[in-house]
């Protein structure tokens, strides 16, 4: 298998205290992978470094081959990686139709006029002033893009059934929490992303909306989605993941297929403490 991802050494320090410590793992492409762990354990962190929001301290991070380390958000996301958060980072006073929209602006071609210039800090005024001047008057290329745009956005909200494609209209102010988490996990899909990352998506949802979450992600994975996942709910992880992999103080304590690792004494002993393990290991 083609690892997609590559994770190499991976070491996070703040001051003196070290919080991911020589994470290595891989994520291949069509593969679903998880991170799992006791709260405090490196996986949010992990993540973070993974899509440019938080420097490393050392070690690699490849993306399709190509190095990643020191890349600003915006460039990883031109490479196809696509993230949601821990907390919500839905915008209020926008329509859930425009929430998803701006997960289009890494793979904006017409609507970002000379992307290479913006990378440039001398010159980065160029292409926004184009951008200004297109969004004002926009040619008839721009208002066939923005209309393709609408389109991808109203088939990514119909994923969501009854849930989100009757609210395209509304704000997202007005939405539940759990459709909040849906309009950003649609966010996030709409670019068609190479890699999806997602930190907890199910996160205070009840259990039927977790199941329905679970459905959407396993009809991902039946299309090929590559899917990195951070999440607490371990039924969800174990129905869903080709591997899992657990941090407990920021080290890598055990990976591998789902069943191997709900079994490793050291991850029951990381969630349960070392009695029941000690327990679990004698029968």
């Amino acid at each position: 298998m083609t690892a997609l991802l590559e994770v190499r050494g991976l070491v996070k320090r703040f001051g003196g205290m070290t919080v991911v410590d020589d994470v290595t793992f891989d994520v291949g492409e069509g593969e679903v992978v998880s991170i799992i762990g006791p709260n405090g354990s490196g996986k949010t962190t992990t993540l973070n470094i993974i899509s440019g929001t938080l420097p490393a301290s050392a070690g690699s991070v490849r993306v399709a081959g190509r190095s990643i380390m020191g890349r600003r958000p915006d460039r990883i996301a031109e490479l196809g990686l696509a993230r949601t958060f821990q907390n919500g980072r839905v915008i209020g006073n926008l329509t859930v139709a425009d929430n998803v929209l701006v997960g289009l602006e890494p793979v904006q071609r017409v609507g970002r006029p000379f992307p290479r210039l913006r990378h440039l800090v001398g010159l980065r005024w160029i292409p926004l002033l184009a951008e200004t001047a297109s969004a004002l008057v926009p040619s008839r290329t721009r208002r066939q893009q923005d209309a393709a745009d609408r389109e991808r956005v109203a088939r990514e909200l119909d994923r969501f059934g009854t849930r989100l494609a009757p609210r395209i209209a509304q704000y997202a102010y007005t939405l539940s929490y759990a459709n909040r988490r849906r309009t950003e996990i649609a966010r996030a899909l709409v670019s068609a992303p190479r890699l999806l990352v997602l930190d907890e998506p199910t996160a205070g949802m009840n259990q039927t909306e977790t199941a329905e979450v679970l459905q959407q992600l396993q009809e991902l994975k039946r299309r090929g989605q590559t899917i990195l996942l951070v999440e607490h709910k371990i039924d969800l992880v174990m129905t869903l993941s080709d591997r899992v992999l657990v941090l407990d103080d920021g080290v890598v304590i055990s990976q591998g297929p789902p069943d191997r690792v709900r079994r490793d004494p050291r991850v029951v002993e990381a969630y349960l403490g070392k009695a029941f393990a000690e327990a679990m290991d004698d029968e």
